[in-house]
């Protein structure tokens, strides 16, 4: 299993094109793999022959893994049988069913185009190694040896404990923590063995899993604040009426245009332009802005890349493809990686404000709500306008209040008169 993309630790098997037996050539795809952010194609790396497939569809596994096995025609493959593989795992979502007996069945007639004929496997070495103790799943947690030993001596199990360590990692400080709010000895405590009628437990998906490793990442070791402003957009509002007006090719939504501005405010205020990297503090000199696109059971960000240069409808037609590229998890790496800042708007969904968790190592978020028509006071007289309210989640290691504060004037005057977006 190959590392797909920068952030990839394991992925799934959604469906094998190749078959056992069958020809191969060098970068031809073999599978479709379900990473943390899309589902990509796994290649072979030579020519050959496909003379056996280790794993089958469904099944997740960590990067290094052993999938498949690509030689020649008559090579021996002998010492390949004991070579260790990820123990396999019920298969989830798209691409595979289980048999009564709980092992991979044979695919059925509508997958024969894309699933392996002969059986798919059982692995007879676990890449694992487990403790003592602790049950299988915390043998696959990423954690410290010191973790693993005071998991095991106070009976925890290192899946249910969030990491804050460096990539999500579990550390001594986590295992404490979670043992001091474990129920004490003998105190009831609800059972999660089994579901209760009416109830199901669900496998997270590999996009679940590093959005909950991200997060861990983020809101614990981050020390967000947050600044919030309401912004009137009836100019905004008339410019986009007008756009529209001259034809299907001039069309841009308001998230275009928030983008736009975003990029033009970090331009001119790059020390939120920046990053939080351990021992010193990055200011990009280039203007990335991610935008979150939700996704079938997850979020993902694809990258704007050199917003502050580019036109508003150059904005509004790679923000249109990014997104239905995102939302058919067809994006490569690079066009949901190396952003510099990002915006996330929930305004489609009539929530007026909200906040947004910081995505590391970026310095900012942006939380955008709803346009409403809200009651506001213009020259001591009560009014209606369009407004909307935006909160900025900061990184206080590398913005300051007044910092933020600022940046939010700079975007608050672009919207309210986005003349000033040709400046």
């Amino acid at each position: 299993m190959e590392a797909l993309s920068p952030t990839m630790e394991e992925g799934r098997l959604v469906a094998w094109k190749k078959r056992e037996g069958e020809p191969v050539k060098a970068g031809e795809t073999l599978a479709e793999v379900e990473t943390d952010k899309a589902v990509m194609e796994l290649v072979a790396r030579s020519d050959g022959v496909l003379r056996r497939i280790v794993l089958g569809e469904g099944t997740t596994v960590p990067v290094g893994a052993l999938v498949a096995v690509v030689g020649s025609a008559d090579e021996d493959i002998s010492d390949l049988q004991g070579v260790p593989t990820a123990p396999p795992q019920p298969p989830q979502g798209v691409g595979g069913r289980v048999s009564a007996g709980g092992a991979p069945a044979k695919p059925g007639p509508s997958a024969a185009a894309s699933a392996p004929a002969a059986p798919v496997a059982a692995p007879t070495v676990s890449l694992h190694p487990t403790p003592a103790h602790p049950t299988p799943s915390s043998a696959r947690v990423r954690s410290s040896p010191l973790a693993r030993r005071l998991a095991s001596e106070r009976g925890l199990d290192l899946s249910r404990v969030a990491g804050t360590g460096p990539q999500g990692r579990v550390v001594k400080r986590d295992v404490e923590a979670a043992a001091t709010a474990a129920p004490a000895p003998g105190a009831a405590a609800p059972s999660l063995a089994a579901p209760a009628a009416g109830s199901r437990d669900v496998p997270l998906t590999t996009m679940r899993k590093t959005i909950a490793r991200r997060l861990a990442q983020s809101l614990g070791p981050v020390p967000h604040f947050f600044l919030t402003t309401e912004i009137e957009m009836e100019r905004c509002w008339d410019a986009r009426e007008h756009l529209a007006a001259l034809g299907d090719a001039y069309r841009v939504s308001y998230n275009d245009l928030v983008i736009k501005a975003v990029a033009l405010a970090l331009r001119r205020h790059p020390e939120v332009n920046a990053a939080f990297l351990d021992d010193r503090v990055r200011y990009y000199g280039d203007v990335h802005v991610g935008m979150a696109v939700a996704v079938e059971d997850g979020l993902i960000t694809p990258v704007i890349r050199f917003a502050d240069r580019k036109g508003l409808l150059e904005i509004a037609a790679e923000a249109k493809s990014l997104a239905e590229r995102a939302r058919a998890r067809k994006l490569q790496p690079e066009e949901y990686s190396g952003a510099t800042f990002s915006v996330s708007n929930l305004g489609m969904f009539d929530i007026d404000e909200f906040t947004a968790v910081i995505n590391p190592p970026e310095a900012g978020i942006l939380a955008v709500g709803r346009i409403a028509q809200r009651p506001v006071v213009d020259g001591g007289a009560l009014a209606v306008r369009r407004t909307m309210r935006v909160t900025m989640s900061c990184d206080h290691r590398v913005v300051d209040g007044a910092t933020g504060a600022k940046f939010l004037q700079t975007l608050k005057l672009m919207l309210e008169n986005p003349l000033a977006m040709l400046l």
